[in-house]
């Protein structure tokens, strides 16, 4: 290995010179022999990480040949051929982002913590979020042997404030909005809780009308959705077609779209801090608030669901009926069902 460093002496000192970087350093000796032992030092140190990265390939070569040249650009191809729908989408708008432009040459098992530490300090929250998942497949997928950066140590995602549309607001909303397909789906939004896309996709055979029953696996997380409905849902939907899409339109509006012409109709009526998905978290708060069963919540807005889990961990304000009230209300029903025996 070719020396990287040159001796040489100042005012009787010896010092050293990095050739690569330039770098001048006072050895603190005027002795020569001391100064080579130094420099040689110096020079072993450098030249052990190189060395132990090239035995590194050499094994990892045996088990998998493509370790010396896969890049985190696979890795993210990987994933994208396993995402389908919105979340390939998701992750195709990822791959474009340009923090990572630079990552996505590095080869995997050559990358270090700087390398990601310096994406995650110039993306956002989404950036993390991502950045997490990528990290983790390589590492499941036996591509990583060991974490780049310690899951304790990741920079923790803090997100923006989030808050439920007020009753005002959405009435404002109805009000000035022209359109009827749209005004029908900010209706139904509001009534469900359902999210954009799922409710921008719904079909006239997932109403069940003798049940009163809205039912559709959630695109984001395919599980099944169940809602109940009452009168007034009811009444929206008989305004919309009986088969095929209720939204022909919305359904064809991309998902960022959607959230835009929503933002200008909120900006024109001076309405800010709310979007689409503040529906489901305004669905979330009156469920709490009229003491609508956790369960139930859950149901409808799906299991994980951070609407339901925000609203009934802290935000709703909720008025507590005292057991009295219960217990007489228990004993009505009690004796009612004993008189219609």
């Amino acid at each position: 290995m070719k020396s990287v460093y040159r001796l040489y002496r100042r005012e009787g000192v010896f010092c050293s010179f990095h050739v690569a970087t330039g770098k001048r350093e006072s050895l603190h000796t005027r002795d020569e022999r001391e100064a080579k032992t130094l420099i040689a030092a110096k020079l072993e140190a450098e030249r052990q990480p190189v060395l132990n990265l090239k035995l590194a390939r050499v094994y990892l070569a045996g088990s998998d040949p493509k370790a010396s040249e896969r890049t985190w650009a696979d890795v993210l191809e990987q994933i994208i051929a396993s995402k389908k729908d919105e979340n390939r989408r998701r992750w195709e708008v990822f791959a474009k982002h340009q923090p990572c432009q630079k990552l996505w040459k590095r080869v995997v098992i050559e990358t270090r913590a700087e390398d990601f530490l310096s994406v995650l300090n110039g993306g956002k929250v989404s950036t993390n979020k991502f950045l997490r998942v990528l990290h983790n497949f390589a590492q499941d997928m036996g591509w990583l042997q060991a974490p780049i950066i310690p899951k304790r140590q990741w920079p923790k995602v803090v997100y923006a404030p989030k808050r439920a549309i007020t009753l005002e607001e959405h009435e404002q909303i109805i009000e000035r909005e022209t359109n009827p397909e749209r005004r029908l789906f900010y209706e139904l939004a509001w009534h469900t809780g359902a999210a954009q896309s799922d409710l921008a996709n719904l079909h006239g055979e997932d109403i069940t009308w003798a049940d009163k029953t809205l039912s559709f696996f959630r695109k984001k997380t395919k599980e099944p959705v169940l809602i109940h409905f009452g009168a007034t849902t009811e009444e929206v939907l008989h305004q919309l077609p009986s088969t095929g899409l209720l939204f022909p339109y919305m359904a064809t509006v991309r998902a960022g779209d959607r959230a835009t012409e929503f933002g200008q109709r909120c900006r024109g009526l001076g309405i800010s801090g709310v979007t689409l998905h503040s529906y489901r978290y305004a669905w979330a708060e009156r469920a709490r608030i009229c003491g609508y069963p956790l369960r139930f919540a859950m149901d409808a807005l799906g299991h994980n669901s951070k609407a339901v889990h925000h609203a009934y961990a802290k935000r709703a304000e909720v008025v507590i009926p005292p057991l009295e009230t219960y217990e007489r209300d228990f004993l009505k029903r009690q004796i009612l069902q004993f008189a219609q025996a």
